[in-house]
């Protein structure tokens, strides 16, 4: 895990200092990667990138970069994983390919020799890296599947950009901030801000199983190389099981291997550790494998002893498997000690990351630079409500697509009365619920479209909204699943979910949070459940009519998860941040992201916008 950045000069490029360039971005990049930075500028002075690393694999020096291939031609800035990299280094051997280190990063490099960028579908990990052919004179960009691992982009001054993160661009006086209407009606609508998008318009984030291209003449369009719901339904009849037993014996093969391949490491590994079951299933996965781990939790003064309360089941788990365990409360005086540095590590705005920032703390303080995570396992699974929600909402409202004019009459002439007893959500559940896309917003939504004007301006919210074309875009992904070979309706429908879940919530939110909030402590969190190569093997699976679903994953372990957690009610990670922020509670997760938002774009911004100057007033 580790900062990548870099400045590519064109040929309408105004005067730049690369020293004082690089030095700005790596230094915004800090704590990604600290024990180790590298600056390199080509010999032309028309490419410079910049690293900061965090050692894990191969943890010499050798393998610090910017790293070089033997003839000099190709240059790397790799941020992430490679988890089948010995592999890969195999394969590369016998083609007569030698190595000078031991680590994933020259493997990419030797990849990118022999494949180009045909390289990448070959790959298994989290990544995002750049990649310097000094013959050709380009540079190529990719980023990993799922969106584990963030690359953003930017151009200004006739140049072109790109760092792990947001605020490293920032740094760049020629870069446009004005706002980014998508992005800041993005935010208030989801919660996290979606990609491509951030709050500024020369901003961009180079999108999930992507590559791009950019030379001294242009930069190319991103395209795609991978798609997790195109998965979906890659595979033949023949691939789905005959029987229980053998779809169990398939999935606990599946989940062992990636739970595996994910704790290679040269560095001591714990495993986040809660009550429920997708940390749980990581946690027996990894005692199975007989390595050395640690489990962490991370509980609440203000939770202590509640049902909510999640630190005596997870020490009764890892005693469960013989691992030892560690666990920490977090109190109102240790958030607000926290709080000015966690907004200041959030990068992009987001309303939650807060119990993910504080147990990466945990595991720094505990000397870990890697940990797992059960991330992932409930859009894998259907672990949330929203798997049971969903459906019932479109079948049951679908006949209201006839007449769309009638739900946006019923939401204008209702909505005002209904949010004074209750969320204006269900205002338009009319207007929106009938379609898989309008009813996942109003599961996920934190505010209506229609509310925003009250706001922000209503221009940016117009052509924010436009922009995003969100109901749109979530039909266009869940339409191609209306009929997958094998599965039956209800099957069908499970997917649709799963795939917004996993497009959406996962890799806007979860996953990007997973990554500002563990680099924030120096700790690279791994996702064993958010894993292409394991999404392939359960892709017949989870078509087929012996789909496996919470808590039946537990079942195919070796040894049982205690009864405790199979039978807990889902209650999600509860932070009691509102609590801890004002006096009035049920001002709830709007009135957070309000502070969130002023926090990132409005003090101290670089730029004021209409919508700054409206929050902030």
């Amino acid at each position: 895990m580790c900062g990548i950045a870099g400045v590519l000069v064109t040929r309408k490029s105004e005067r730049l200092d690369f020293s004082e360039t690089l030095t700005r971005l790596s230094s915004a990049l800090a704590t990604r990667g600290p024990d180790a930075s590298g600056q390199w500028v080509t010999g032309t002075q028309i490419l410079g990138f910049a690293h900061r690393r965090l050692s894990i694999i191969d943890v010499d020096a050798r393998s610090d970069q910017p790293m070089h291939s033997t003839d000099g031609r190709y240059t790397i800035v790799f941020n992430g994983e490679i988890y089948n990299y010995q592999e890969l280094r195999s394969d590369l051997e016998k083609k007569g390919r030698g190595f000078r280190t031991t680590g994933d990063t020259e493997v990419l490099l030797q990849m990118y020799a022999e494949y180009g960028e045909d390289m990448l579908t070959r790959l298994r990990g989290m990544y995002a890296f750049g990649i310097w052919d000094e013959l050709s004179q380009e540079l190529f960009l990719a980023r990993d599947p799922f969106g584990i691992k963030p690359l953003y982009y930017a151009e200004g001054g006739g140049n072109f950009y790109f760092a792990s993160q947001v605020k490293a661009l920032l740094t760049v006086p020629e870069v446009d901030l004005r706002e980014e209407p998508a992005g800041h009606v993005g935010f208030f609508v989801w919660g996290s801000v979606p990609e491509p998008y951030t709050l500024y318009r020369g901003i961009r984030c180079l999108p999930s199983g992507t590559w791009m291209r950019a030379t001294r003449e242009g930069i190319s369009k991103p395209r795609l190389f991978a798609s997790p719901v195109g998965e979906f339904s890659k595979f033949g009849l023949d691939e789905m099981p005959q029987s229980e037993t053998e779809a169990d014996v398939r999935l606990h093969d599946a989940l062992r291997e990636s739970v595996r391949m994910h704790e290679i490491s040269d560095v001591p590994v714990a495993v986040f550790l809660s009550a429920g079951i997708d940390s749980g299933v990581v946690t027996a996965l990894a005692a199975e494998a007989g390595n050395e781990v640690e489990t962490l939790t991370l509980g609440f003064d203000l939770l202590r002893d509640t049902a909510e309360d999640e630190t005596q089941i997870a020490s009764r788990v890892a005693q469960h498997y013989g691992l030892p365990h560690y666990s920490r409360y977090i109190d109102r005086p240790a958030f607000m000690a926290h709080r000015e540095r966690l907004l200041e590590k959030m990068d992009q705005p987001t309303i939650d990351g807060v119990n993910t920032y504080f147990i990466s703390w945990l595991a720094h303080e505990r000397g870990f630079k890697v940990a797992l995570s059960g991330l992932g396992g409930d859009e894998l699974f259907g672990g949330y409500p929203s798997f049971r929600q969903l459906p019932f909402m479109v079948w049951s409202l679908r006949p209201t697509n006839a007449v769309p004019f009638v739900g946006r009459a019923w939401r204008i002439m209702t909505s005002a009365v209904i949010s004074r007893f209750t969320s204006p959500k269900y205002a338009s559940l009319f207007e929106y619920g009938g379609t898989w896309g309008g009813a996942y917003l109003l599961r996920r939504g934190l505010f209506m479209p229609w509310e925003l004007p009250q706001i922000l301006d209503p221009e940016l919210v117009r052509t924010g909204w436009r922009d995003l074309a969100s109901i749109e875009s979530m039909n266009g992904l869940t339409r191609p699943l209306a009929k997958v070979a094998g599965a039956t309706a209800a099957q069908t429908e499970f997917l649709r979910v799963s795939a917004l879940e996993m497009s959406y919530y996962m890799r806007t939110q979860l996953l990007r949070d997973a990554d500002w909030a563990g680099m924030a402590h120096s700790v690279e969190i791994r996702v064993p459940l958010v894993d292409m190569t394991l999404l392939r093997q359960l892709a017949p699976l989870r078509a087929s009519r012996f789909s496996p679903r919470k808590p039946k994953i537990a079942e195919c372990l070796r040894k049982p998860l205690p009864a405790e957690v199979l039978h807990r009610p889902k209650s999600g990670f509860v932070t009691p941040v509102r609590d801890w922020m004002q006096d009035s509670p049920d001002r709830g997760l709007r009135h957070w992201a309000t502070h969130v938002y002023r926090a990132l774009y409005t003090r101290g911004a670089p730029v004021r916008s209409k919508a700054a100057a409206m929050l902030a007033s």
